[in-house]
């Protein structure tokens, strides 16, 4: 005898027609109980453990429909299939508001009914071993691949199939290939630290049209041409708002836009005060020093006051680029629900602006009060867990009810992410005076220097276009999943700041971020 499949109570008052049927059914491996009736198959639920009811909707005494009811009160959960000679829409609603798994019309040949039994049964078993194969064969490709000489566009392919293998894992928690899949990030991660740092000072001479899209591109390739061919724009920027996590919520809009998905790459280093600055400004950071200087006062290191200015950016960066806006802009900074919630009240007086631009904080703020919190370490253990609160909060918030408004508006919407983040287990030790920043991935400072396994080294802030603060100013940027510590409280800070969302440094999670066009179904 093979492997039993599971336990099929077959329902129907003309069982004996239908030994063949069960003859098959037990020769493909499952045990099939045999009842005439409706209230035996309701005793049977009752006693003993049931996986699938094959049910007929007409039988004499308790019909099938009455039978379904009673077995979902005994066992809500458990899958039932109605069969029926009936094809009455009006039957079909009621077996579907039962909570039918699924139907079938009769005559049914053993073929069917064995389909439908395996469809319910054994999926979840034949899509693992399916998910697994291809994942394995997908493993040795991307790691193959790993040896060639990569382009900026195959990190983005390489990355975003990480990223979709990591959220379909979700839902096959037993495969056992969780662990791998995090050891191949770890090694795409070591090559791309690599090539970012051959790569990236080169990108930073390039024609904006060879390179990838950085932050000051974004406006320039995804939102001006809009504006020049006279389209409204709504631009939307997610703080910290990783690819996994847009992938996460993407399919609560299918029904509103056609999404069509772009990639850009943060600059360095990948925190706000840079990435978002630079953004607004379309401006590198040692620009942006230059045009609004008192932005990194000495002992100014808070995001807040670092991105003060982002309204004045946007407009500067319009009137520098030539782009007209017929009837004026409006930003908006969202740093919390109520002040979102007014926003989505409020958003209707605004329809007339040729540029609407928000900017969200939320779940930056998750990754920063996650460090200090050990009741959202709790809750939010990892980047599954992270991905399912940002997707959570996505559904029930003031943006997607603004995001729904703007579905039946003659709006453009563009969404993006200054910079990611990624969670660091590794600490370094770093050796800095008085005046280096505090930030865990990146530092800035006197003569910091650490060993080039852990982070790019920076020792000329100008061919990285980064602000200087003295002649000798250096960066360190850390690569992969490291994050710096300081020799003081040693032991202190590095249990503080491991197993913690972070950001400034290079990897693919905090450096490949979406850029996402959106256009509402009401216009195509």
């Amino acid at each position: 005898m093979g492997i039993k499949k599971g336990k099929i109570l077959w329902v129907d008052d003309e069982i004996d027609l239908l030994k063949s049927h069960i003859l098959f059914l037990k020769s493909k491996g499952f045990d099939v109980i045999p009842v005439t009736n409706g209230a035996d198959a309701v005793k049977l639920v009752n006693s003993q453990e049931i996986d699938l009811v094959l049910l007929d909707e007409m039988m004499a005494g308790m019909d099938g429909l009455t039978a379904l009811k009673e077995i979902k009160k005994i066992y809500p959960g458990l899958p039932v299939i109605m069969i029926t000679k009936s094809e009455e829409e009006v039957l079909m609603e009621k077996a579907i508001g039962g909570k039918i798994t699924d139907y079938l019309i009769k005559p049914v040949n053993p073929n069917q009914i064995l389909m439908a039994c395996k469809k319910i049964l054994e999926q979840q078993r034949i899509t693992s071993e399916h998910v697994s194969q291809n994942y394995l064969q997908e493993f040795h490709k991307i790691s193959a691949r790993l040896y060639d000489d990569l382009s900026w566009t195959d990190w983005c392919e390489i990355y975003n199939k990480l990223v979709k293998w990591d959220i379909e894992f979700e839902s096959y928690p037993d495969l056992g290939l969780k662990e791998t899949l995090d050891d191949q990030v770890r090694d795409c991660n070591i090559e791309f630290g690599k090539y970012i740092e051959k790569n990236y000072k080169t990108w930073l001479k390039e024609d904006i049209h060879f390179r990838p899209t950085l932050s000051p591109d974004i406006m320039k390739k995804h939102v001006f041409p809009l504006m020049k061919s006279g389209k409204k724009v709504l631009f939307i920027v997610i703080d910290c708002l990783r690819m996994d996590q847009w992938l996460a919520f993407e399919s609560l809009l299918y029904d509103y836009f056609n999404i069509d998905t772009n990639y850009c790459f943060s600059i360095l280093p990948s925190a706000t005060p840079y990435s978002r600055n630079a953004i607004f400004s379309g401006l590198f950071p040692d620009e942006i020093q230059k045009n609004y200087p008192d932005i990194w006062q000495k002992d100014v290191d808070d995001e807040f006051s670092l991105n003060r200015h982002e309204g004045k950016m946007i407009k500067t960066q319009f009137e520098r680029e030539n782009i007209r806006i017929p009837n004026g802009l409006k930003y908006f900074k969202i740093l919390d629900a109520d002040e979102g919630w007014a926003t989505d009240k409020k958003i209707s007086s605004f329809l007339g602006k040729s540029f609407i631009s928000l900017v969200i904080n939320f779940v930056d703020i998750i990754a920063h009060r996650r460090s200090d919190s050990a009741v959202l370490k709790e809750i939010v253990p990892n980047e599954t867990t992270y991905r399912e609160v940002v997707h959570s909060w996505f559904k029930h918030s003031w943006l997607f009810s603004v995001l729904r408004r703007f579905s039946e508006q003659n709006f453009h919407i563009v969404l993006t992410s200054d910079h990611g983040s990624v969670r660091v287990q590794n600490d370094v030790r770093v050796v800095g005076d008085r005046q280096t920043s505090s930030n865990i991935r990146f530092k800035y400072g006197t003569n910091l220097n650490c060993p080039p396994k852990y982070a790019l080294e920076i020792k000329k802030p100008s061919d990285y276009k980064l602000p200087s603060f003295g002649i000798n100013t250096n960066y360190l940027i850390a690569k992969e999943n490291f994050y710096f510590v300081y020799p003081t409280n040693y032991h202190k800070f590095q249990s503080h700041y491991k197993d913690t969302f972070q950001h400034g440094g290079i990897s693919m999670e905090e450096l490949i971020l979406p850029v996402i066009k959106m256009t509402p179904k009401k216009n195509k």
